[in-house]
């Protein structure tokens, strides 16, 4: 297994966690290792829906991100990843605290990834878990990509 260039995982984590969807939902990678990574959001008013719990959206944004971000990890080339299908069970609410999501990578195939996520809160109690089918796409790139630092180290 190919080991992540710490360079590049900085790059990453400096320029995702700024991204304007990150920023609206507070949401910031927290760490990326091979086949792996976490989420987290500090719940805020923000993220509540009208009965006062935190929104599915929330949920299902961490679970897309980590499955995304831990699929990434084992992508070899410059392609790019984009979701076609993600499934979802949705199973405690929450009014506050802060979520974890961890992501792992189960397949990554020269087009299809499949990957599973859960997010928790603070006590470890489980909120949510899904899966997350993404696409290898040629044509799609990180913004940025080609300043990026190289995404493994050579043994």
């Amino acid at each position: 297994m190919k080991k992540l260039n710490p360079a590049h995982v900085s790059a990453i984590f400096k320029q995702v966690n700024t991204c304007p969807y990150f920023e609206l939902l507070s949401m910031k990678i927290s760490e990326l290792e091979p086949g792996r990574s976490h989420l987290e959001v500090d719940v805020q008013e923000k993220h509540l829906q009208p009965y006062g719990i935190v929104h599915g959206g929330v949920y299902a944004s961490l679970v897309d991100a980590a499955g995304f971000w831990a699929a990434y990890t084992q992508q070899e080339g410059s392609q790019g990843l984009t979701t076609v299908e993600m499934k979802l069970n949705y199973l405690a609410p929450a009014q506050s605290g802060r979520f974890l999501a961890t992501g792992k990578c189960i397949k990554c195939g020269s087009r299809i990834c499949l990957s599973e996520a859960s997010v928790v809160d603070g006590q470890g109690k489980l909120l949510a878990h899904g899966t997350v089918t993404l696409m290898v796409l040629d044509s799609l790139r990180i913004k940025g990509q080609s300043q990026l630092p190289p995404k493994f180290v050579q043994d």
